[in-house]
């Protein structure tokens, strides 16, 4: 690259210090505006780099624009590559895998759900039993405590029959003493 940068500027300086030493010599004979022309011309050559730049600059985007497009097109090649192999032999693999991972975790998802419905049975039926349990202890305590209240009644019957029994037998007992006491009162 350097050699191709270096080959026009050599022979620009070549030609410019020429035709600076020619215009030099002849200088003193040809009119003022044909000096200006040389100067121009002069001051182009060496000092106006523009056309040597661009052709570099040229050069450059063209190096550049062929070595990035075998780059892009490894790359490309390479997602090709890699989409088709995984098309080829990675998908079929996880689909097969997860179809027999899915089949198996269906299978015991159903499994886990005939064991809960089956306990939820069992407890079902103990809590059923729980209550039907409850309920007859329920209902012999009610018929416990209805016995026990009218046994209470008839007690109660029986002690107020007593009490009423004893009441007469001491209003007699009492009426009794009354009427012995009236006797010896009268004396």
């Amino acid at each position: 690259m350097l050699t191709h940068l270096a080959w026009p500027l050599f022979s620009m300086l070549v030609v410019t210090t020429a035709t600076a030493a020619a215009t030099e010599h002849h200088a003193s004979h040809l009119p003022l505006y044909r000096q200006a022309g040389d100067v121009g011309e002069i001051y182009s050559r060496l000092l106006d780099h523009r056309p040597v730049i661009q052709g570099e600059i040229r050069y450059f985007v063209k190096e550049f624009e062929e070595k990035r497009g075998l780059r892009e097109l490894r790359v490309l090649e390479n997602l090709k590559n890699t989409i088709f192999e995984t098309n080829e032999h990675v998908l079929p693999k996880c689909e097969q895998a997860m179809h027999d991972n899915l089949n198996e975790t269906f299978k015991r998802l159903q499994a886990a759900n005939n064991m809960i419905h089956r306990l939820q049975e069992k407890e079902s039926e103990v809590r059923k039993l729980q209550a039907d349990k409850v309920m007859a202890r329920e209902e012999k305590c009610v018929a416990l405590w209805e016995e026990f209240m009218k046994e209470q009644q008839n007690q109660r019957a029986e002690v107020d029959e007593e009490h009423r029994k004893a009441m007469e037998r001491l209003k007699e007992q009492y009426s009794e003493m009354e009427k012995e006491l009236a006797k010896y009162v009268s004396f």
